[in-house]
């Protein structure tokens, strides 16, 4: 007779995504996911457009997901994964390790940050984290966000980021009110607020924060 009642199944791997426009990258963290018995990498995929439209598809548990990419970039990619499953945990995967992208990517819904030079077992331990429902920055990120921590400068809402996205693109108020079917008038007060955030006080200074920072690498028409 087995002892099947004392020692039950184990439970299901977890259902990993890599979502990176450098092969080489997403194959070398895919080999070394694959090494351990929980984790199923399920799918690679190339940029925020296929992710956004296979994940209700594919159904992972974590998605690592790049920052910068063609067609969509992380931020909004993980905006719209969250809006269709909300219980998906997002790592953003990056090289930059300012305050501005990591505290943008929290802001947008990310559980974690790594940056793409951190020893290969700390991957593992990220996904572990936000498994358990834990936020997890790797220490250099970790380190990068807490001297922003005390700047005081109130954060933009994920909603004011993606206006501020779509006006550092050149569009016009009725044109982003167009795109997020909104109000002009709504699309001004948020404006008002930004700048106000910001303490910038023209669409010059929008557009060149935006750049500065990368609000606008790796964003496109598909946004």
């Amino acid at each position: 007779m087995t002892d099947t009642a004392a020692h039950p199944p184990a439970s299901a791997p977890i259902r990993v995504v890599i979502v990176d426009d450098h092969p080489m990258v997403a194959e070398g963290i895919e080999a070394i996911l694959e090494s351990y018995d929980d984790i199923n990498v399920i799918a690679t995929l190339s940029n925020g457009r296929a992710i956004i439209d296979q994940v209700e598809a594919l159904a992972p548990d974590v998605i690592l997901l790049d920052l910068n990419m063609p067609e969509v970039s992380g931020l909004s990619a993980t905006e719209i994964i969250l809006e269709r499953r909300p219980g998906t945990r997002i790592l953003i995967l990056s090289m930059h390790d300012s305050p501005e992208y990591i505290g943008a990517a929290l802001s947008h819904g990310a559980m974690g940050y790594i940056l793409k030079d951190v020893p290969t077992d700390e991957i593992k331990h990220a996904i572990d984290a936000v498994m358990r429902g834990e936020r997890y920055l790797c220490t250099g990120a970790k380190g990068s966000l807490e001297p922003a921590q005390g700047t005081g400068r109130e954060p933009l809402t994920t909603r004011e980021q993606t206006i501020l996205l779509q006006l550092a693109q050149g569009k016009s108020n009725k044109d982003v009110a167009s795109a997020l079917d909104i109000s002009v008038r709504t699309v001004e007060t948020h404006r008002k607020n930004i700048k106000r955030k910001l303490g910038i006080s023209s669409t010059a200074g929008l557009t060149r924060y935006a750049l500065e920072h990368g609000v606008l690498q790796g964003t496109g028409a598909g946004f």
